[in-house]
This record gives C-alpha cells, sequence and structure tokens, in this order.
C-alpha cells in the first residue's frame, strides 16, 4: 500500500496538477488576506488573527480538491489500468485509502506554507505574539478535517466515473451539498426540533465550531463517520464490478 501511496503522491508532483493547486491556493489566500480590500484583508482589519484564512478556504477548497481528486480513478479507468491496479495483491480497501491519503497529503502541503501567515501576524501583533494560538491550531485541525471529508467525497465522484470533468463536477456539487445543503434546508424551518438535526448533518456546522479552536469529541466523530461512509462507499463502487 505505501508504494502505491509513494506512486500517486509522485503522480501528483511530477505533473502540473500538484503545483498548481499548492499556488492557486496560495495566491488566493494572500490576494484575499494581504492585497485586496475585503473583509478579511489583515492589515486593514487592525487585528492579530488570521480568520479570514479559515473563512476563505473552505470555498477555494470546494475547487481545489475535486481538481486533485477527480483523476484518481477516472483517469485509471479511461487508461484502462484500473483493471491492472485492482489484481496487485492489494484489498480494495488500501488501494482507496491509498488514494485518499496521497490526495489528502497534497492538501496538507498547500496549507503548511500559511503558516507563514501566522508568523507574519504574530511578529506584527502589539505587542509581539498578541495572537490567539491556541486557537489558531484549533482552526487548522478543523480545516484538515474539513479537507480530509472534501478528500473522501472527491475520490468517491472519481469512483463512479471514467470521465474527469463529470468527476470534478460531481465532487464539487457534493462538496457543495455538505458545506451548506443543510444550512439551507434547515434554515426554512419546516421541520421543527427535526431541523437541529439537519443542520448537525452539514459538515459548516462542525467545522464552524472547531474553527473557534473548540476540539469537540462530537466535531470529531462526525468527520471521521463522514470520511468512512464515503471511503467504504467508494469501496462499494469498486466492488461492483464484481457483480
Amino acid at each position: 500500500m505505501f508504494t502505491l501511496l509513494k506512486k500517486e503522491i509522485r503522480s501528483f508532483l511530477s505533473s502540473l496538477i500538484g503545483y498548481i493547486t499548492i499556488v492557486v491556493f496560495l495566491l488566493v489566500m494572500g490576494l484575499f488576506l494581504w492585497v485586496l480590500q475585503t473583509d478579511s484583508n489583515i492589515i486593514d482589519n487592525g487585528y492579530s488573527n488570521i480568520d479570514g484564512l479559515f473563512i476563505l478556504a473552505p470555498w477555494v477548497f470546494l475547487f481545489l480538491i475535486p481538481a486533485i481528486t477527480m483523476r484518481s480513478f477516472a483517469d485509471e479507468k479511461k487508461a484502462g489500468t484500473i483493471e491492472l491496479l485492482l489484481t496487485r495483491p492489494l484489498t480494495d480497501l488500501q488501494i482507496i485509502t491509498a488514494k485518499y491519503l496521497a490526495g489528502f497529503i497534497l492538501v496538507l502541503f498547500s496549507l503548511l506554507p500559511t503558516l507563514i501567515y501566522y508568523y507574519s501576524v504574530h511578529k506584527l501583533g502589539n505587542p509581539v505574539g498578541n495572537i490567539d494560538t491556541g486557537g489558531m491550531w484549533g482552526s487548522y485541525i478543523g480545516l484538515l478535517f474539513l479537507g480530509g471529508a472534501f478528500v473522501s467525497i472527491g475520490i468517491f465522484a472519481s469512483a463512479v466515473t471514467d470521465n474527469q470533468v463529470v468527476s470534478f463536477i460531481l465532487a464539487l456539487f457534493l462538496c457543495f451539498f455538505f458545506y451548506t445543503g443543510f444550512d439551507f434546508i434547515s434554515s426554512f424551518s419546516l421541520f421543527g426540533k427535526i431541523d437541529n438535526i439537519i443542520l448537525a448533518l452539514g459538515i459548516n456546522h462542525h467545522y464552524g465550531s472547531m474553527s473557534r479552536g473548540v476540539i469537540d469529541t462530537r466535531d470529531v466523530i462526525y468527520f471521521l463517520t463522514l470520511i468512512a461512509i464515503f471511503i467504504f462507499s467508494t469501496r462499494t463502487v469498486l466492488e461492483s464490478r464484481k457483480w
């Protein structure tokens, strides 16, 4: 499995996709946080925090993560190498896990350079170091869980089609729905007490809690459950070839 994981990571980094993903993410974040006159501009707001990063990043991930994962299985199917891959001495779950971890590691690589933003705000604070470091790390953990959830959705979308464009669109739709769809449905207040349950099914509800620096066991369990559901759904899609 680790051989396949290394192959997937090398595949990302040997093509433009990996580098473009990281550069686009950092460029967009840098523009909104430091250059453009927006509510997220750190210098204009005058507060020593990087909350704008954790507000904007999920929306950028909505597009970038489907772009990362769209070729995971769709490209294998189109190239005809999926059967060769599935005949290796690996279980379907190991193959899916390797591809999932490769996508997640690329997301992690894109987040690591943003620590420069934290260092900059740390130094610019008055006094120096006037930033909620604990809350920031909690927000990073929440963003990693969100990224992991999006990757699992993207892997699933890639497994159900052999067309990368279709995979991208499907992953984008599913990520958007799970991020905001349940909030939208619950806002109509049509189901009484059940509205709170519907709200709790959405990613945004749990990510919002974690982005405040609060690591609640319920939020962690939610993300792990969502990731597991899509990983096992992907395995079901792959196993359907035997039916």
